[in-house]
C-alpha cells in the first residue's frame, strides 16, 4: 500500500507541471476591452485579432471581419451585424464563420464578398457598394471606398471591390478602414470620433501614410490594427509618435491585436 501511495504522488507531481503549462487559448489570451461614451450609453471596444474587432452598443454586438478561429470569440455575445470589408481570407474567413453563432446576424458586405459566401448565408446578406449606407438597429453603416495607390487593374485591392466602413451609432462616427492606402476618400473624412487605420506592408500602406492620412481627417481616437505584414509587424510606436509629434489632441491608443505571436 505504501509503495502505491508513493508511485501515486509521484505521478501526480510529474503531472502537474505539464498541465500548468497549457497553452492559453485565444480567448484568454484577448486584451481587455476599451469603453467609450456615447449618447446611447458605452461603445465597448473588443480588439480580437489582425483585421477583427467586435464592437458592442446599446445591446448591439457587432462583429468586424471575424478571423483567426471561433475559439478567439468565446464568451462574447452572438454577432447581430456582420460587417466583412473584402474577399481576402483575413476578412472573409469561412472557417471562422462556420464555427459561429451567427444565425441570427445580419451580413453587411460588398459585392464581391456576397458572391463567394455560401449559399446559407446568402439569405442574410445586405450588399452595400461603395457610397450606399444602411439604417438597422439604432445605427447607420456607410460603406466608403478602400483600395491601393496608385489605381491599377491588377493592384491587390482594387476601387469598389472592397468596403471600408463608417458606423454612426449612439452620436459617435467609428470609421473601419479596411485594406486601403492613405486614399482621398479617407483624408477627407469629417467628425470621425474612433477610428480603426491598418499600417502593413505591401498590402496596404506603411507607418508614415497611415499616420499622415490620419492628420488629415483627425479622428478624436485612433486604434492602429491590422499592421502585420510580410516582414512582420509594423513600427505602431511610431506612427503613435509621429501622429501626437504633429497632433497632440489624437488620442492614439496601442493595443496587442497579436496576443498570441511568438
Amino acid at each position: 500500500m505504501k509503495s502505491i501511495l508513493l508511485l501515486t504522488a509521484a505521478l501526480a507531481a510529474f503531472t502537474a507541471p505539464a498541465h500548468a503549462q497549457t497553452t492559453p487559448s485565444a480567448a484568454a489570451l484577448r486584451v481587455a476591452a476599451d469603453q467609450i461614451k456615447t449618447k446611447s450609453g458605452p461603445l465597448t471596444v473588443q480588439p480580437i485579432t489582425h483585421g477583427s474587432v467586435v464592437l458592442t452598443w446599446n445591446g448591439k454586438t457587432i462583429y468586424v471581419d471575424p478571423y483567426g478561429g471561433a475559439e478567439a470569440y468565446a464568451g462574447l455575445a452572438a454577432p447581430d451585424v456582420i460587417l466583412i470589408t473584402d474577399i481576402h481570407g483575413d476578412h472573409m474567413d469561412l472557417k471562422t464563420l462556420g464555427g459561429l453563432a451567427v444565425g441570427k446576424a445580419l451580413l453587411v458586405a460588398p459585392k464581391a464578398v456576397a458572391d463567394k459566401l455560401p449559399p446559407e448565408y446568402q439569405a442574410q446578406v445586405r450588399i452595400l457598394r461603395n457610397g450606399q449606407r444602411l439604417d438597422t438597429l439604432g445605427m447607420r453603416v456607410a460603406a466608403i471606398p478602400m483600395y491601393n495607390l496608385p489605381e491599377a487593374a491588377d493592384a491587390m485591392h482594387t476601387k469598389g471591390r472592397g468596403n471600408g466602413y463608417v458606423l454612426s451609432l449612439g452620436g459617435k462616427n467609428v470609421y473601419l478602414s479596411g485594406d486601403t492606402e492613405d486614399i482621398p476618400e479617407m483624408r477627407a473624412l469629417k467628425d470621425i470620433d474612433v477610428a480603426f487605420v491598418c499600417m502593413n506592408l505591401p498590402y496596404t500602406m506603411d507607418v508614415n501614410q497611415a499616420a499622415q492620412g490620419v492628420l488629415a481627417f483627425k479622428p478624436g481616437i485612433v486604434y492602429p490594427y491590422h499592421y502585420r505584414g510580410q516582414n512582420g509587424l509594423s513600427d505602431v510606436d511610431s506612427f503613435k509618435k509621429t501622429v501626437n509629434t504633429a497632433n497632440r489632441k489624437i488620442d492614439v491608443r496601442l493595443r496587442n491585436w497579436y496576443p498570441a505571436a511568438k
